[in-house]
């Protein structure tokens, strides 16, 4: 190995040593992924029938430690007609490492149409803080995640919501489910001229009604209710164009909602956490997870 190598070698233990901070080696420790359960165990509304597609589930991956930790539901990218492996457990196993609990949530895609995903998030948001006490869980500390069309249900998580019915015969429903945060990577957030195509029509069906298409176009949701939200793209995404981030956060400027944006020059759509397969040849990107890291201890969801 030359004098330059092993001087390189070095310098990326070295970083990689300054950035594992005590916090998230107490976080690691202790970590624990548990079952899957059903959103509805005796089946969930609107439900075509009893298969895995047909039952919306949410697994949760607890962080360690006794301390309540916030709790973030992570939904996985895939058009509205699938949900990305890769954007799933391991993103619950990175919130895990920065000190924050995940549930990564299995909604119904199509042939389910709106509002069967959205009422998902909602009651995934509500089962989170049901469960609160057993989960060890701070149930005014619980956000949502998404990725691409995730993104969208993420953000419709994020702009509809409503303070739970106290007269539900079911407890869970009894919860409210705004999120108190919302991280969205790469989302699909605008049905309008910067749409993604494929996620609008598998969500709404192949002819939508303008009226619904308006309606699911978050830019026109966002409220001074909305919570701080953080945002990331990439300037030449391919396949959902950085407008749909960019119009959401004027929206936010606009109502004076919190959030953090970060658009990087370069990188192909769907990158996860930016380690994989199609982030290997984009290292700038995978500074997203770092800079949500300090977004999230800025809000006190993550230990400092």
């Amino acid at each position: 190995m030359t004098f330059h190598c092993r001087r390189r070698l070095a310098v990326c233990v070295l970083v990689c040593l300054l950035l594992v901070t005590p916090a998230a080696v107490a976080a690691a420790e202790g970590t624990e992924k548990l079952d899957t359960i059903p959103l509805w165990p005796d089946g969930a509304p609107g439900a075509k029938g009893d298969g895995p597609e047909d039952t919306p589930r949410l697994t949760p991956y607890l962080a360690g430690g006794e301390a309540a930790r916030a709790c973030i539901v992570v939904c996985p990218g895939g058009g509205y007609a699938g949900r990305a492996g890769h954007e799933g457990e391991p993103i619950a196993r990175w919130l895990n490492s920065v000190g924050v609990s995940a549930c990564v949530l299995d909604y119904r895609v199509r042939p389910y149409r709106h509002p069967i995903p959205l009422g998902d998030a909602q009651r995934a948001i509500r089962v989170v803080r049901h469960r609160a006490k057993e989960w060890r869980i701070d149930p005014k500390r619980v956000g949502i995640l998404g990725f691409s069309a995730g993104g969208h249900l993420a953000g419709s998580a994020t702009t509809i919501f409503d303070a739970g019915d106290p007269q539900a015969s079911d407890p869970i429903d009894r919860q409210p489910c705004r999120p108190d945060a919302a991280i969205l990577c790469y989302p699909v957030l605008t049905f309008g001229t910067f749409r993604h195509d494929g996620s609008m029509r598998n969500l709404l069906g192949p002819e939508p009604d303008p009226a619904l298409r308006e309606q699911l176009s978050l830019e026109t949701r966002v409220t001074d209710r909305t919570p701080p939200v953080f945002l990331w793209h990439t300037s030449d995404d391919p396949v959902v164009p950085v407008e749909n981030s960019l119009l959401f956060a004027m929206a936010l400027r606009a109502h004076k909602v919190p959030f953090a944006l970060h658009v990087f020059p370069h990188g192909p759509h769907g990158m996860g956490l930016g380690t994989g397969k199609r982030g290997k040849n984009v290292p700038e990107v995978r500074q997203w997870t770092a800079l949500a890291a300090a977004w999230l201890q800025s809000l006190g969801f993550a230990p400092k």
